[in-house]
């Protein structure tokens, strides 16, 4: 009788916040794995969530090409953002990544205030594509630097917004305080002829208690002062909103997706994007060319990642995910994590066998980030030992131990 091991274990991670990618992490992932299981067969599926790297995925997994393209940045200056025009079945197809153009990442950390930033190279990528002649865009929302309510967006595909004396808002989300009235009259043409699709976590609200000002403000470097400040301020843009969704319905305050990408998922919804689950769009409408079912199934052991595990991951996150597609075919699953953060034990309530932070010792966050690759290497590598050694306990408690206590030493050691 052989020492039980996994013969094929299953990569699904999401990106790590201004660290690594998911396609990085995924590979740094599977090299810890292998470091202690040698002979496993490992898939790498990087997880498209809307966030960074979610272009390159798609574009990769489709045959299709990166388009760099100079937007304004979330602070104001100019950064090489892209989008991404997909091939294969999905030719024609343009993902926008909202991250690339006004991600948290390019907030430098001195100037974190999400009261300021702006979503205007989203709406510039828009406008790109558009001009180029795509008619159907994906927006991926997610790893936002700012929470502006889409406005700057709108403004980059032509809206104007507005205050009670007829002045234009400049940037930023504390500003919409002053709006008074949305004017789309002068809107990119080709938005007529366009299918717009935002995949987001449609969890995310714009206002109320668990409003994206309050929910994600503090992560992108508000005060608790700024975070109401923002959040009065989104409330008053909600109301500016409303005059415009009268037809369609949609409820911009606390719709499903309304608050994705600190509520640009608002912002668009007034010209007509669709909101949608970012798993539905991203992984089974066929986009991405990944049967993630299928890798699933045939899978021992399922090994996801995200930035940080806390009450925020059943909502809709990568893990939590992942752990709803194993549960259904019986593949245990384990997640790794930067941080663990509160609620975290939470996550056990949606099939996620066991967590582990990849930090083994208390350094700075700067630190964690910069060096996101060898502490993933290693904390795979040592979550896989540990797995040996439930594996020999098992054995042993059947009496098998004695017999293979070489075997047993040997793999626990490896």
């Amino acid at each position: 009788m052989a020492l039980k091991v996994p013969h094929r274990i299953l990569v699904a991670p999401s990106g790590f916040k201004e660290s690594l990618d998911a396609p990085s992490v995924a590979s740094a992932i599977a090299v810890g794995v292998r470091r202690a299981l040698p002979g496993v067969a490992v898939d790498t599926v990087p997880i498209p969530d809307g966030g960074e790297g979610t272009a390159e995925i798609l574009a990769a997994a489709t045959g299709g090409t990166l388009v760099p393209t100079t937007v304004t940045g979330p602070v104001g200056e100019p950064v090489v953002a892209h989008w991404a025009l997909l091939g294969g079945a999905a030719a024609g197809t343009a993902v926008i990544e909202m991250a690339s153009a006004a991600g948290l990442r390019l907030v430098p950390g001195d100037r974190r205030d999400p009261g300021r930033t702006t979503s205007r190279g989203v709406g510039e990528l828009i406008a790109a594509a558009l001009d180029d002649g795509v008619r159907r865009i994906i927006v991926g929302c997610g790893d936002s630097g700012t929470c502006d309510g889409g406005a700057g967006a709108l403004q980059a595909l032509g809206a104007r917004i507005l205050d009670c004396d007829g002045h234009d808002l400049p940037d930023g989300g504390h500003h919409l305080a002053r709006s008074d009235r949305l004017e789309l009259d002068a809107l990119h043409p080709a938005l007529a002829d366009a299918e717009i699709v935002l995949a987001c976590n449609t969890h995310n609200v714009l206002c109320g208690p668990g409003g994206v000002a309050r929910v994600f403000g503090p992560q992108k470097g508000a005060s608790p002062a700024q975070v109401e400040e923002l959040s009065a301020a989104l409330d008053r843009w909600a109301t500016v909103l409303e005059q415009h969704c009268t037809t369609t319905g949609f409820d911009v305050r606390t719709g499903p997706g309304s608050g994705a990408s600190g509520g640009l998922g608002a912002g668009l919804a007034v010209i007509g994007a669709r909101i949608a689950s970012r798993f539905d769009v991203l992984l089974d409408s066929g986009l991405s060319c990944i049967d993630l079912d299928a890798l699933v199934a045939r899978a021992d052991l399922i090994i996801t990642a995200e930035g940080s595990i806390d009450f925020q991951t059943p909502r809709g996150k990568v893990p939590a995910e992942i752990a709803r597609r194993a549960q259904r075919v019986g593949v245990p699953v384990l997640a790794l994590a930067g941080s663990l953060g509160p609620g975290a034990l939470d996550v056990h309530d949606v099939g996620i066998g066991a967590i582990a932070s990849i930090i083994p010792v208390p350094m700075k966050l700067e630190d964690a980030v910069a060096n996101g690759h060898d502490l993933l290497v290693d904390a795979a590598a040592r979550s896989m030992r540990l797995l040996m050694l439930g594996s020999a306990v098992a054995c042993r408690s059947k009496g098998w131990g004695k017999k293979n206590k070489r075997q047993v030493a040997a793999a626990t050691a490896a």
